[in-house]
């Protein structure tokens, strides 16, 4: 049984709420701030507002600090209460215009700007010649920057928050020696499709002003074209160089089943946030997986004195 410590700081005072069952602590690998939310028993006591303080420790170990940002109330004196870590202050949006700068220093710079509190960043390493964020959200402009950081260099970054410190990990460094297999997991939602992101035939055009005609390059793969229909993506290129190439490249990314899996009720381990990446060890029907997997979203349920987690998975086959 977790012992959840949850504290609500308003000025000077501090309170510790009586909480109805069912807190629940979520993360996002990418452009989503931690999220709390957990339900007050209303007394004469306990007094707070929006903009307040949050703290969450579970079994002494410090998980979350944000501020409360909704407050939904119903006749029988409960309040719903929705809590968000820092990177709430992340869908603020701002012009960027920045030269030589890597992800890692950029982001400092933004954290600085609005007052934020950063923690351990890791240097990225590649440098970013100069790039113009127009009217972009943080998350945006941050995300940017660290896809161009994993184009070059093939080295994912995750940024969180951690217990109020703004935090950029690379995903090697998040690795878990943790197993999730059909002991762990209660259940499973894993689901196959050609309906989303799955094309078959790639068309790309180029309007050639030199030549006053339409360059066409295509890719296809003629067997899965009779198996499931002609599937095309198709978009305009700003410029032709490598255009075939792109098709060809395209066509790799999408000519396959796209899949998804969602471990559902597993045994909670505080460890586990979006951006780690476990161990699955699972046999779900036309597949069995058995290789690292990393979390795209992480959720914490703590209910009738269990501890379970919902996690959303990506890896290999599955996006």
């Amino acid at each position: 049984m977790a012992n959840v410590k949850l504290y609500i700081l308003n000025g000077g005072k501090i309170y510790e709420p009586l909480l109805e069952e069912g807190l629940k602590w979520e993360t996002e690998r990418a452009g989503t701030p931690g999220k709390l939310t957990f339900t007050v028993l209303k007394d004469d006591i306990i007094d707070f507002q929006e903009g307040n303080i949050v703290k969450l420790s579970i079994d002494s170990q410090n998980k979350f600090f944000g501020v409360v940002f909704t407050k939904q109330r119903n006749k029988d004196g409960k309040i719903k209460v929705t809590a968000y870590d820092q990177l709430r202050y992340f869908k603020n949006k701002d012009t960027y215009i920045y030269t030589n700068q890597t992800a890692a220093a950029l982001l400092k710079m933004i954290v600085d700007d609005f007052r934020l509190k950063w923690g351990t960043v890791e240097d990225t390493g590649y440098v970013i010649s100069k790039r113009v964020e127009d009217n972009k959200t943080l998350f945006d402009i941050i995300q940017n920057a660290l896809d161009e950081t994993l184009r070059v260099t093939h080295k994912m970054y995750v940024l969180y928050d951690d217990y109020g410190n703004v935090t950029l990990k690379n995903v090697e460094s998040m690795k878990l020696n943790l197993v999730i297999d059909e002991c762990m997991a209660e259940d499973y939602d894993y689901t196959s499709s050609i309906d989303r992101q799955t094309y078959n035939k790639i068309k790309l055009v180029y309007e050639n002003e030199e030549t006053g005609k339409r360059d066409v390059y295509v890719a296809q793969d003629s067997d899965n074209m009779n198996r499931w229909g002609i599937l095309q993506y198709f978009d305009t290129l700003k410029d032709k160089e490598n255009g075939q190439g792109k098709a060809d490249a395209l066509l790799k990314l999408y000519n396959k089943k796209t899949r998804h899996l969602t471990i559902k009720n597993a045994l909670g381990d505080l460890r586990v946030r979006a951006g780690n990446s476990i161990v699955v060890n699972l046999n779900i029907g036309d597949i069995i997986v058995q290789n690292y997997m990393l979390v795209e979203k992480c959720t914490h349920t703590f209910k009738d004195n269990e501890h379970t987690m919902d996690l959303t998975l990506r890896g290999g086959e599955f996006i």
